[in-house]
């Protein structure tokens, strides 16, 4: 594989899934609506990223221009290239999935039948596939039999914190991301030839890695922050180093972990150090991560299929404990920030209606459960 098509040129997509294809040689193409990003990738054609950890290093990723997202230029560009990716978060991939038709349409029209995968790489479950389904909406019927042969359509599972620039950055392209990263890819969906690149694993079991990250590291992330919030701490390592917020995030993870364990038979010993090794990564000082960016759209957090509810689900599916999700949804409900929409909807819902309807409204869990009451009973202790 030699081309790539990389829509979303922010921090994740040049830190980590354009970096992860530059590494194995792919020339990359990003494609974003920052017309001055795009015009500085564009001119520069390559970009350092610094990688902190136990020790820290920068690399320079080279291989890599960058295009409009909303030009002709993309729809050429997916006409001809071997891979499309995605970092644009889950909004915007509804948005994006009539341009990837059009490039599918022009592609054969040029009559290229050489294989097309398209990965989404967002903190979602099955985002390809919600890609796939809204692609299919914009190609005309007369395509979907070609496509299905000839287009996979790959999920995945990522995980790496890329925290937004520092300000003072004199590097307008430069970007930190923490040592650890793991794009993991449902084998099964490839058309033709799986590429070979470094930092992407393949699997046949792909729920399991989904829901490992989203009930480890999401759960946990996002109740750091909002634990933390509640207690005046600024950043992700402020609060981990709270040992109050330690003791309940890891408990959480804990009681999520318990689901995992049952559900995909998980070695609790190797579950329990991938916990571990998540709280050593909240704690990094080389990343500032503000609180308020990872607490950020609480209602999307809230729901039914996210980081919080689904894997208190899966506590009252196995009977297992779940005291400290409880507080985490308490807390998340406590979650305030003027400048973000959704948690100003929360609060002005919980304000009207009250925290039972508003958990109803935005979760999916029965008013009258056990949960909705335990949940409303920390709420009013926090």
């Amino acid at each position: 594989m030699k081309n790539a098509v990389h829509f979303g040129a922010g921090n994740i997509g040049r830190g980590f899934i354009g970096k992860l294809l530059a590494d194995a040689d792919v020339q990359v193409t990003f494609a974003d609506v920052d017309a001055p990003l795009i015009d500085q990738i564009s001119h520069k054609q390559e970009y350092k990223v610094k990688v902190v950890g136990a020790t820290c290093r920068t690399d320079t990723v080279s291989h890599v221009t960058a295009v409009n997202s909303a030009s002709d230029d993309v729809i050429d560009r997916i006409a001809h290239t071997d891979l499309v990716t995605t970092a644009v978060g889950p909004n915007v991939l509804d948005i994006i999935a009539k341009t990837i038709a059009k490039g599918i349409t022009k592609r054969f029209a040029a009559s290229n039948e050489s294989p097309l995968n398209i990965i989404a790489c967002e903190n979602m479950i099955r985002g390809t596939t919600h890609l796939k389904g809204e692609v299919y909406k914009y190609l005309d019927t007369s395509l979907h039999a070609k496509a299905d042969e000839l287009i996979g359509f790959v999920d995945s599972a990522v995980d790496r914190i890329v925290p937004p620039a520092e300000a003072a950055n004199d590097d307008p392209l430069g970007v930190t991301v923490e040592s650890f990263s793991e794009w993991i890819v449902d084998e099964s969906q490839f058309k033709g030839d799986i590429p070979d690149i470094a930092g992407m694993e393949k699997t046949d079991n792909l729920m399991a890695f989904v829901e490992r990250k989203l009930f480890t590291l999401n759960t946990g992330h996002c109740i750091t922050a909002y634990l933390g919030c509640l207690k005046g701490h600024k950043t992700i390592r402020e609060a981990i180093e709270d040992p109050e917020i330690y003791f309940d995030v890891k408990q959480a993870m804990q009681e999520s972990g318990a689901v995992l364990i049952k559900r995909y038979h998980f070695d609790p010993t190797l579950h329990a150090a991938y916990i571990n090794k998540i709280l050593e990564r909240f704690a990094n000082p080389y990343l500032v991560d503000e609180v308020s960016r990872v607490g950020r759209q609480p209602i999307r957090k809230l729901g039914e299929n996210d980081r919080l509810i689904k894997p208190l689900l899966g506590t009252i599916e196995y009977n297992t404990a779940n005291e400290t999700l409880l507080k985490g949804i308490a807390a998340a409900c406590k979650y305030q920030n003027e400048t973000d929409p959704q948690a100003v909807e929360l609060q002005k819902a919980i304000k009207n209606q009250g925290i039972k309807k508003s958990l109803a409204d935005y979760t999916g869990l029965d008013e009258s459960s056990l949960e909705v009451q335990k949940i409303e009973q920390i709420y009013k202790q926090l």
